[in-house]
């Protein structure tokens, strides 16, 4: 009796029963190929591919351009159909990219196969969050933090499976590992396709419509058994009232979600701090070895995988994740701080800042994940999840494509730039704050919603 007992206790402390668990198995193979992929991508159009760098330039920044338009249009299209099918078609779409990749070397059917690919990938990272919040509920939080502790580690995996393949240098070596990311892929479909469909407001909301227009023409449904009598004129506005209602409504016209994803798109620059940022302002502008480069990347790797489901506690509801904004603009502004002393003193004062830079720019990564994550949701309305967070999917592929010119701005400014970067950031936090203002009674402007499925 014993070891079912634990077995039971292990599962439970996993939002989303069975199906939260795989859908975790799906997110850490997905980053596996991802590693794979993102540690040679360049080199394969550089080597296998035959392309100049202005061409590989050229190539990653039209295709990232066009995937801007994936997480809307998944979000969309997850209202709509069924949430567990989408999401295996996309991941074999996103296979298949990666697959074509291998058939050609012209530019311009690199590009129209890349461009898919990045539609896909996008699309697929808001599925996959929408999956998960309505499997995981009011856990959510909790979810997306060890969620964020898988992939980190599929990166991780990936990554030093690319590292160790890379010692051959062949261009068989390439292929091979860009077959692996479409693996990858396929595993994850099959994975995702013993995950049971998730309960979905949406299409409760448009089975309810269609039920009251079915009822409005006069066709009888299988509960009734005989004309109901007739309403009041007030009874009847009411019945006309909440049928507008279930329209599903639309964030494109929601001026407060569309102002919080924008605010969004600017409070995720910590990604391209450590991509683009720290690694050349490292060995640009600090006397500190090259060799720390990679090590702080390992120290951002690490402090995610140890600390990020702990810090799911500053998300657990919308006004905590409110709160915590604070201590996020605080991060902000020590990382900026940090990386604009590091250019003085000797090479020791320099290493110590950037290690500290790093550790604050990582606190304000996982203390960002866990605060988007719940305000996304609750933000958005439970008939229209799938629009919304698409929406929302848009400030994380803007920032991809403009957040490496912020960064490189600052940059070119000294240190003054990062002072003024990290400030900018925390004024960032303390602006949303004002913008998902509690209404009062604790809760936000929209309060989240809880639905299920019968």
């Amino acid at each position: 009796m014993g070891k079912p007992t634990r077995r039971t206790a292990l599962s439970d402390r996993i939002p989303g029963g069975r199906d939260g668990r795989r859908m975790l198995i799906v997110t850490f193979v997905d980053r596996i190929g991802s590693g794979l992929w993102g540690a040679t991508a360049t080199l394969y159009f550089t080597f296998a591919a035959g392309l100049s760098t202005a061409e590989i330039g050229v190539l990653l920044a039209a295709s990232g351009a066009i995937g801007i338009a994936g997480p809307p249009l998944g979000g969309l299209l997850a209202d709509r159909v069924r949430l567990r099918p989408l999401l295996i078609t996309v991941q074999l779409v996103r296979a298949a990219a990666s697959l074509a990749l291998l058939t050609t070397t012209d530019l311009r059917l690199l590009l129209a196969i890349a461009s898919v690919g990045s539609l896909g990938d996008r699309g697929a990272s808001v599925l996959t969050k929408l999956y998960a919040t309505r499997v995981a509920g009011p856990e959510r939080v909790r979810y997306q933090a060890i969620s964020r502790t898988a992939m980190n580690v599929g990166w991780a995996v990936g990554g030093l499976a690319a590292a160790a393949a890379l010692t051959g240098g062949t261009v068989t070596v390439y292929r091979w590992l860009l077959i692996g990311d479409a693996l990858s892929f396929v595993a994850s479909a099959l994975f995702t396709l013993a995950c049971a469909e998730p309960p979905s407001a949406s299409r409760i909301a448009a089975k309810s419509a269609s039920a009251s227009a079915s009822a409005e023409r006069g066709e009888s449904t299988p509960a009734e058994s005989a004309p109901a009598p007739a309403e009041p004129a007030s009874a009847s506005a009411e019945t006309a009232s909440a049928s507008e209602k279930t329209t599903a409504p639309n964030p494109w016209r929601d001026r407060r979600y569309l102002a919080y994803t924008s605010s969004e798109a600017v409070l995720f620059l910590d990604d391209s701090v450590f991509k683009v940022g720290l690694p050349l302002w490292a060995v640009t502008a600090t006397s500190t070895p090259h060799q720390l480069v990679p090590l702080l990347l390992v120290l951002n790797n690490l402090l995610v995988v140890v600390f990020q489901v702990p810090f799911a506690r500053f998300g657990a509801t919308p006004h905590t994740a409110r709160t915590s904004l604070w201590p996020l603009a605080a991060a902000f502004l020590l990382g900026g701080a940090a990386l604009a002393a590091s250019t003085v003193g000797a090479p020791w004062f320099a290493a110590g800042t950037l290690v500290l830079a790093a550790s604050a720019f990582t606190v304000a990564e996982m203390l960002h994940a866990t605060i988007s994550w719940e305000l996304s949701v609750a933000l958005a309305p439970p008939t229209a999840q799938g629009a919304y967070l698409g929406v929302h999917g848009l400030a994380q592929a803007v920032q991809r494509s403009a957040g490496p010119l912020a960064v490189t701005a600052a940059i070119a400014a000294g240190p003054l730039g990062w002072l003024g970067l990290g400030a900018g950031l925390a004024a960032m936090c303390g602006a949303q704050r004002h913008l998902v203002r509690d209404r009062g009674d604790g809760a936000l402007s929209v309060a989240p919603v809880t639905v299920s499925e019968h």
